[in-house]
C-alpha cells in the first residue's frame, strides 16, 4: 500500500536489468518527489504511468533520465501544476522518438537544465503549451537533440532566464526555429549556445546592456549556420552594440552569421 508515500526518489533508481514495470497498483496521491525515480533504468523498454496521481510533486528532476531503451512515454495524464524542478528530467534517454508534453503546466517550474539533452533520437517534441515565466536557468536544455528538425518554442517566456549556454548545442538538423520573441535582457550566459547548428536559419535579438564578459558568449556561433541556405541574424539594442560585432566573431569562417538591426 502506497497511499501514505510522500518520497519515491530513486525508488527504481539503476534497475538496469528491469525491462516491463507495471506500477498501476500504485496510489502516489500523496507523494511530492519523484526525482531519480526511474534513472538509469537503462533496460525499461515499457512504462505505462497512466494512473499516476502527481498533483503533489514538487520534483521531477533526473526522473527518466538514462531511460536509454525507451522509445515512446505517455505523460499525457501527469498533473504537473506543483513541480518546481524538471532539471535532466530526460537527460540521456536517447532512444526517445516522440514526446508530447502539451498537457503539461509548468507554470511552477524554475530550473529546466539539461531538460532534453541527449534526447539524440527525438523527431518530434511537443513543447508548445510550456509556461516558462519563473524559470532561471536553461542550460544544456535541448543539447545534442540532433534528429529535431523543428522545435515550437512560440510559448516560452524567457524573461528570468539567466543562463542558455549551450541550449541548442549540437542541435544539427534543426532547419528554423522562432525565437525572435525571447527576452534576452537578464542573460548571462550564452556561451556555445548555437554551437554546431549547422542547419538552423533564426534571428535572435540581443538586449542585453553594457558589455558582457567574453567567456559569457565564447563559441555562442560556432559551428552555426554552415549549411547552405542557413542564415542567423542579430538584432540587438543601442546600448548592445559595442560588444555584437565580437559576439558575432565567434562564428566558424564559413558560418553564415550576419549583424541586423537595432530594435
Amino acid at each position: 500500500n502506497t497511499s501514505n508515500v510522500t518520497d519515491m526518489s530513486w525508488i527504481f533508481s539503476d534497475c538496469s536489468s528491469l525491462i516491463n514495470l507495471d506500477l498501476s497498483s500504485f496510489n502516489t496521491s500523496n507523494v511530492t518527489n519523484m526525482s531519480d525515480m526511474f534513472n538509469r533504468c537503462s533496460s525499461l523498454t515499457s512504462l505505462d504511468l497512466s494512473s499516476f496521481n502527481t498533483s503533489n510533486v514538487t520534483s521531477m528532476n533526473e526522473m527518466f533520465a538514462s531511460c536509454s531503451s525507451l522509445t515512446s512515454l505517455d505523460l499525457s495524464s501527469f498533473n504537473t501544476s506543483n513541480v518546481t524542478n524538471m532539471m535532466l528530467m530526460f537527460c540521456g534517454s536517447f532512444s526517445l522518438k516522440s514526446l508530447n508534453l502539451s498537457s503539461f503546466n509548468t507554470s511552477s517550474v524554475t530550473d529546466m537544465r539539461q531538460m532534453f539533452q541527449g534526447c539524440e533520437s527525438l523527431t518530434s517534441l511537443d513543447i508548445s503549451s510550456f509556461n516558462t515565466s519563473n524559470v532561471t536557468n536553461m542550460l544544456d536544455m535541448f543539447q545534442s537533440c540532433s534528429s529535431l528538425t523543428s522545435l515550437d518554442l512560440s510559448s516560452f517566456n524567457t524573461s528570468n532566464v539567466t543562463n542558455m549556454s549551450y541550449m541548442f548545442n549540437g542541435c544539427s538538423s534543426l532547419t528554423s526555429l522562432d525565437i525572435s520573441s525571447f527576452n534576452t535582457s537578464n542573460l548571462t550566459d550564452m556561451a556555445y549556445m548555437f554551437y554546431n547548428c549547422q542547419s538552423l536559419t533564426t534571428t535572435i535579438n540581443i538586449m542585453i546592456t553594457g558589455i558582457p564578459s567574453y567567456s559569457s558568449y565564447f563559441c555562442m556561433f560556432s559551428g552555426a549556420a554552415t549549411n547552405t541556405g542557413s542564415q542567423i541574424t542579430v538584432n540587438y539594442i543601442a546600448d548592445a552594440s559595442a560588444f555584437i560585432n565580437s559576439m558575432i566573431a565567434t562564428k566558424s569562417v564559413n558560418s553564415n552569421v550576419v549583424k541586423g538591426i537595432q530594435i
